[in-house]
This record gives structure tokens, sequence and C-alpha cells, in this order.
């Protein structure tokens, strides 16, 4: 039988920026990172797991690994 395994990652890396308020760093970063300006690769895994999503058996354990 073919399975289908997904697999889901965490990763974390520290930026530091410059900012006048909490709020203007979270929209600084926002959009930083979605210009391709901060990239988490290669970051620090922090979590991991995978869980088969074919066949489906009507629900997905997700183990981690």
């Amino acid at each position: 039988m073919k399975y289908t395994i997904t697999i889901e990652e965490t990763c974390a890396k520290d930026f530091e920026i410059n900012a006048n308020s909490a709020e203007e760093a979270y929209k600084l970063v926002e959009r930083k990172y979605k210009a391709g300006e901060l990239v988490l690769d290669p970051g620090k895994c922090q979590f991991r797991q995978m869980a088969i999503t074919k066949p489906s058996t009507g629900s997905t354990e997700w183990r981690e690994f």
C-alpha cells in the first residue's frame, strides 16, 4: 500500500530590529519577512512531527520525531 506522509517543522532564528515600539517592530519584521529579507533557512529546528495523510483513516495521529 502507498502512504503519503506529511512532515511539519517549527524553526526559529533570532533577528535584531530597530523600532520605536513593539507594534512597529512586528509590522516591520512581517514586511521584511514577506519581502524575503528575513530568512529562517538554515534556522534551528525546534520541533518536528509527522503523520500519515493518505490513505485517510478518519483521524490523523501526529508523531514527534
